[in-house]
């Protein structure tokens, strides 16, 4: 009993990523059903929901699998950061099934409004699920949604690796979930125009997939009829490799780690094992 309550192993933690994405997607898409569909709310509730729906995702289940919720984020670590390799399609997979289930229940809840909304479940609420160009009305094209995405999501990492670098002055464990959300509002307040800021694959593809499932016959194209869906799997990835690789090449490698702090500096504790062996 007390040797599974210390490892949870890799079913436990495939449970946790399951989870913590359902909780993410639950927030986040049910926040743009409201607006888009019942015209509830505005761009800044959604990019504020999208954040606490990340914040309220990890606290789910940073304990157990470290609380990735997102490939481009388990890929980037098992490259810079030593997360086992042979975990990282489990936990994609598990992200996946997770932003796929919550989507179902959000678009199973809201049936009357988008309906009312959107008789035919045309372009005209497709964005409640999954990303498009522009949002599906400006004029950007499928590269400019590309680049988007890599710049969004190199962001994202960048940020996310300082805020969890035990070396760097890191937020105390408590409070990293809520800084972690506040960095998705601002990305979504600040990079949400050409792309709608998927910057995660498993957030994009899993409702792009339930929505194909359940009566929108478009999902995997764009406006233009493009076979956009690639794009948010693709470039987040890419993305978030860049942006691990730039904080490593920018501040990790310059962090002491075994060395006292100088005079003057505020001391922070030294716990990389740790977060190397959780991503």
């Amino acid at each position: 009993m007390s040797e599974r309550l210390k490892v949870p192993g890799l079913l436990g933690e495939l449970a946790a990523e399951f989870a913590g994405t359902m909780i993410l997607i639950l927030f986040g898409v049910g926040v743009v059903a409201q607006v888009a569909a019942a015209g509830i709310g505005d761009h800044d509730s959604i990019a504020w929901a999208w954040g606490l729906g990340v914040t309220l995702g990890v606290y789910v289940a940073a304990r157990i699998s470290g609380a990735h919720l997102n490939p481009a984020v388990t890929i980037a670590l098992a490259v810079f950061k030593g997360f086992s390799w042979r975990k990282v399609a489990p936990y994609s997979l598990a992200q996946f099934l997770g932003a796929f289930v919550a989507a179902l229940l959000v678009r199973w809840n809201y049936t009357e409004v988008l309906h009312a909304a959107d008789p035919e479940l045309t372009i005209k609420t497709q964005g409640v699920f999954s990303t498009l160009p522009g949002n599906g009305t400006l004029a950007v094209s499928e590269w400019g949604a590309f680049r988007d995405q890599i710049i969004g999501t190199a962001i994202l990492l960048f940020v996310i690796l300082a805020l969890t670098d035990m070396n760097n002055n890191a937020p105390a464990a408590n409070l990293g979930p809520v800084v972690v959300g506040l960095l998705i509002v601002a990305i979504g307040m600040a990079w949400g125009t050409n792309a709608g800021y998927a910057i995660n694959p498993a957030r994009d593809f899993g409702p792009r997939l339930a929505s194909f499932l359940t009566g929108y016959g478009g999902a995997f194209r764009d406006q233009t009829g493009y076979l956009y869906f690639w794009i948010p799997i693709v470039a987040p990835i890419i993305g978030g490799v860049v942006g691990a690789g730039l904080y490593q090449t920018l501040i990790g490698r310059f962090l002491p780690s075994a060395e006292p702090p100088e005079p003057g500096r505020v001391p922070t504790p030294n716990d990389e094992t740790v977060e190397a062996s959780r991503g």
